[in-house]
């Protein structure tokens, strides 16, 4: 019993798993037909797609390809119409290359005809010389030789009248000419004088400064005037000190430094020498802006600045008692009026009108006469050779090579000669206080030479190291004697000759 029980169990489990099987066959042959047919789909679907975008590239493409022939052909005409303008261009070129050969074929022609004519002339005309010669026995240059013999023989006397009433004549409207031009130059350009003195005036607030400037036992004063090289003179004038020296570049730096003293109260040795070695460095700039004046005055802005500077210096230089620098502005602008009036250069005539005395600038240290240096400092700066040949010939010590340097000398001249300009004699004593100091300075051992006391003192300062307190008695006397041999100069000159020994040193 049991064991039919377990046979018909056994048998429904096959029957179930058999029918389980099938079942699920039956479902999955159901579902794959359903995914194939949607796969169908799709790819039909996909098929249609491509088959439209073709369509639409195909349509594009007949598009362009109909664009890019149309373009084609519009550029093939263009280029059919350039080759038919090319070769209508090359055609009218043909024609007249053509003609131009045949004028020129034309033209040779001619000009042997030409040729040809003129042989013929030439030929006639020597025909009719030699028949001439023939009638006349005589040649052709001794008929002209004869005949200018005959008329100089009949009208000697009358060229010989004519000639002179022309050189008269000639002579008389150069001399009003010039004396036109020149009146014409000194009415346009009369810049006023004014003639240098050997002293200035410092003013003060009140006389308690002059204690202060002398100092105890005269210490303050001995130092400032052996620092500047003036002398300095504090007298009984109220509000005043009056500086005294012929060296104008001295007197202004001792002028800065003593008004810097009394503005800041303070007057010892030490400050004096501070206060000096700035007025130095003050003058300088003064100097610079003195060139940049004149050179801005005179017209002439193409100098270089360091010539500039050298122009400058002239502001404190006199030449009889005229100052230097507006005596060359005023040159250079009289120059060029009178180069104006004649038509030259101009610019040259300023140019060295201003710079015809630059050599003043230097010339007391420098050996050689003030045109010597000048022409050897505008040589150093590149100046033309042109306004070099003019500023050295402007005192007739070379030949004039140009108009514009007889010019140059003119200027100078008339500017010289103003009424007032110029002193000889301040000129004269100037010159004698140089050599003084000059002497000085030329033995062995001294240090700085100063002509004081209006040339009646000259004080100088000797290098202890090299001259001991005897040999600078003897210096003393051998300045003397020089002077004496040397100088002519009214009354006495006192030498002092100072020695000093200064030790420094440094607590730390």
């Amino acid at each position: 019993m049991d064991g039919n029980l377990m046979g018909v169990g056994f048998l429904c489990f096959v029957l179930g798993v058999t029918l389980g099987y099938y079942i699920r066959q039956s479902i999955a042959r159901k579902r794959a037909g359903s995914i194939e047919a949607e796969l169908q789909r799709r790819l039909e679907q996909t098929k249609k797609n491509a088959e439209e975008i073709i369509t639409k590239a195909r349509e594009k493409a007949e598009k362009l390809e109909s664009a890019t022939k149309n373009e084609l052909e519009e550029r093939q005409k263009l280029v059919i119409k350039a080759e038919e303008r090319v070769f209508k261009k090359e055609e009218i070129l043909d024609e007249k290359e053509k003609k131009i050969v045949r004028d020129e074929e034309d033209l040779k022609k001619k000009i042997e005809k030409v040729k040809d004519i003129r042989m013929e002339v030439d030929k006639l005309h020597e025909t009719c010389l030699k028949e001439l010669e023939k009638v006349a026995g005589l040649k052709k240059e001794e008929a002209k030789e004869k005949l200018i013999e005959k008329i100089e023989k009949e009208y000697a006397a009358d060229l010989a009248e004519r000639i002179r009433k022309l050189e008269l004549r000639g002579v008389d409207q150069y001399e009003i000419k010039a004396k036109e031009i020149l009146a014409t130059a000194m009415q346009a350009y009369a810049i006023p004088q004014a003639t240098e003195i050997t002293t200035s005036t410092v003013a003060i607030l009140n006389d308690d400064v002059k204690g202060r400037i002398i100092g105890k036992e005269g210490r303050n004063i001995r130092s400032f005037e052996k620092v500047t090289g003036v002398e300095l003179v504090v007298d009984e004038t109220p509000g005043s000190v009056m500086i005294s020296c012929f060296n104008p570049i001295r007197r202004e730096i001792a002028k800065i430094t003593l008004e810097a003293l009394i503005k800041d109260g303070r007057v010892q040795p030490a400050r004096i020498e501070a206060e000096y070695e700035k007025a130095q460095q003050l003058l300088a700039k003064k100097i610079k802006d003195a060139g940049e004046a004149a050179v801005y005055e005179a017209g002439v802005l193409d100098i270089p600045e360091k010539l500039i500077r050298v122009l400058g210096r002239l502001e404190f230089r006199t030449s009889y008692g005229q100052n230097v620098l507006w005596h060359s502005v005023e040159v250079s602008l009289l120059a060029a009026e009178i180069a104006a009036e004649l038509n030259l250069d101009v610019a040259l005539c300023k140019k060295a009108g201003l710079l015809h005395d630059i050599g003043k600038a230097l010339d007391y240290q420098v050996e050689g006469s003030h045109p010597d240096i000048g022409a050897k400092i505008l040589e150093k700066f590149n100046v033309k050779p042109e306004i070099i040949s003019a500023v050295k010939s402007h005192h007739e010590e070379y030949p004039y090579e140009s108009t514009e340097a007889k010019i140059i000398q003119i200027a100078d001249q008339i500017s010289g000669a103003r009424p007032g300009a110029r002193k000889d004699t301040l000129e004269n004593y100037l010159k004698r206080l140089g050599d003084l100091e000059d002497i000085a300075l030329g033995f062995d051992g001294t240090d700085k030479a100063y002509a004081i006391q209006g040339g009646r003192e000259i004080r100088i300062f000797v290098k202890a190291e090299k001259v001991n307190d005897f040999e600078a008695q003897k210096l003393a006397k051998d300045i003397a004697s020089k002077i004496q041999e040397e100088l002519r100069f009214p009354g006495e000159i006192k030498v002092n000759v100072i020695r000093e020994t200064r030790i420094i040193e440094y607590a730390r």
